[in-house]
């Protein structure tokens, strides 16, 4: 899946570099990039701060159920 097919109000799992996280999308910010909100720790931050090292080679991204 692209990063482009992200949706406001769905939840997603992205695992890269070896770490995994679930997040829902919050809202669009710009053109290109995304408020989420972490599953697990309840944060909020930008996809850009979560691959802003690049796409490894096990980049993964799924939108869950």
């Amino acid at each position: 899946m692209s990063i482009d097919n992200l949706r406001i109000g769905k939840h997603y799992f992205l695992r890269n570099f070896g770490e995994s996280t679930s997040f829902l999308v919050l809202e669009t910010i710009g053109s290109s990039d995304f408020r989420i909100k972490d599953l697990l720790t309840l944060e909020t931050y930008k996809l850009s701060d979560l691959i802003r090292y690049g796409m490894g080679d096990d980049f993964d991204l799924y939108e869950l159920d």
